[in-house]
Order: structure tokens, then C-alpha cells, then sequence
């Protein structure tokens, strides 16, 4: 039996706060006529969660292989996809920007619903799995499928992490926007925290620093998200004004991711 600490039940506290942030997200977007960037963010969020779930379900009961694959396929691939897409609706609101986001989500879809399929399909190796905690590398037959998830990853780094980020920097030079800048600052990195974890789970065999950076970054963004829905909107006319709580919902998982 593999030794477990504190910090291997961190994901049972990350589950929950996700599902919190899932229902402030859904009532916010009720509020907002649906408004497709929050409905993106609230699936992001909500698969955040599921990623963790199943990683609180391997510590306390045990992994399986079956486990093991439904943690994969909502950590590594249904984590950060759909909030870097909710981050690109809230980009691309109009005209033509609007039909290239539209474009872009649905070839990235495809992209992920055959990740999807291959995750389930794709066979394991025996008697390679520790009991209490999942793993990611090093359990393939298919040595090439793990290589599909940086692709998921990159998408997210572009539009969830550099999102947040361009959006702190133009805040910044905006007067009365401090609250939003520092949001989308909390956000960037929040989204940024999962994924350094998770490189250093699959480089160093260290799945504790997925977990702490998966709590430290969902709670980092909500707190960024609350600043952004807080302060005060940019005045009318300003660039920034039609994503002025841009990334809002991001994370990461991914890792999450």
C-alpha cells in the first residue's frame, strides 16, 4: 500500500471548492443570459472538479484501471480546454473575431473528443498502477498517446493563461481598474499552478505537487475572479470593455491539469 499524508486528501477539499465555484458560476451566468464565456468556464470548472474527485476516489478506495482513465480524461484533457474556451469567447465577442472563436472551439473539439476515445481504448500495462494514487506517464502500451495532452495544453496557455495576462497588463494602464488587474493577475498564475505541478508529478513522480497546486490555483482564481466581478467596469468606449473580467473562470487544471 502506497504511504499517504495530508496532503494526498488535498483533492477532496479541491472538489469541493470547485463544485462552489461551479454553482457561483452557473448563477452568474443566469443573471447574464447565459452568456456563452461563463457557460465555458462553469464546464472548465466543473471538470476541475471531476478531475480531483476521481483522484480523491484512487487515495481513499484504491486506483483501477477504469479510475485511472476517467482521472485522465477529466484532469489531462477536459480541464483546461474548456476554460481556455471560455477565455476565447469572452476575447472574440463580435464579428469576425466572434466566427473565428467558433472555428477555433470547434477544431480543438474534435481534437479532444478523439483524445477522448483513444484515452478510453487505449491499453494499459499491467500491474503498473499504484494503489493509492493515479498516474499519468509510464502506463501506455501506446507510448505516443501522453504526447497528445501538451497540445490541450498549449491551446490553454494561449488563450486561459495569456488571456488573463493581457488583460492584467491593459488593466494596469486603466485608471480605477486596480481590482481588476490584480484579478486577472491572481487568475494567470492560479491557472499557471496545476500545470507546474503536474510537470513535476510526471518528471519527478511527485503527484503531492499536483495536489497542492491544484487547490493553491483553484482558490487563487476564484479569488481573481471575485476581484475582476467586483470592480469597477471600464469606462465606456475603453477596449477592454466587453471582457472586462476576462479569464475569470480559468484554471487548470488544468491539470489540472
Amino acid at each position: 500500500m502506497d504511504e499517504t499524508s495530508f496532503v494526498h486528501y488535498l483533492p477532496i477539499l479541491t472538489t469541493l471548492v470547485s463544485a462552489a465555484f461551479v454553482v457561483s458560476l452557473v448563477q452568474r451566468a443566469s443573471k447574464r443570459n447565459w452568456a456563452s464565456h461563463l457557460v465555458w468556464w462553469a464546464i472548465g470548472v466543473f471538470f476541475y472538479g471531476v478531475g480531483t474527485a476521481f483522484e480523491s476516489t484512487i487515495t481513499v478506495l484504491g486506483n483501477t484501471e477504469t479510475l485511472n482513465r476517467l482521472w485522465y480524461w477529466a484532469g489531462a484533457l477536459l480541464g483546461a480546454w474548456p476554460l481556455a474556451t471560455g477565455s476565447l469567447y469572452l476575447l472574440f465577442q463580435t464579428g469576425k473575431r466572434r466566427v473565428l472563436a467558433h472555428v477555433l472551439t470547434a477544431v480543438s473539439g474534435v481534437f479532444v473528443i478523439v483524445a477522448s476515445v483513444l484515452v478510453f481504448i487505449g491499453p494499459m500495462k499491467e500491474g503498473i498502477l499504484p494503489e493509492h494514487r493515479p498516474m499519468g506517464r509510464g502506463i501506455w502500451e501506446w507510448q505516443w498517446l501522453p504526447w497528445l495532452t501538451p497540445f490541450i495544453n498549449f491551446y490553454a496557455v494561449i488563450f486561459l493563461i495569456g488571456g488573463a495576462m493581457h488583460s492584467c497588463v491593459n488593466f494596469m494602464f486603466m485608471q480605477g481598474q486596480a481590482k481588476r488587474a490584480v484579478g486577472t493577475a491572481l487568475i494567470a498564475f492560479g491557472a499557471i499552478l496545476p500545470g507546474v505541478g503536474g510537470v513535476l508529478t510526471k518528471s519527478h513522480d511527485l503527484p503531492e505537487a499536483l495536489y497542492i497546486g491544484e487547490i493553491t490555483g483553484i482558490i487563487l482564481i476564484w479569488i481573481g475572479y471575485e476581484f475582476c466581478i467586483r470592480g469597477p467596469k471600464p469606462a465606456a468606449g475603453s477596449a477592454m470593455e466587453p471582457g472586462s473580467a476576462v479569464a475569470a473562470g480559468g484554471a487548470e487544471a488544468a491539470g489540472a491539469a
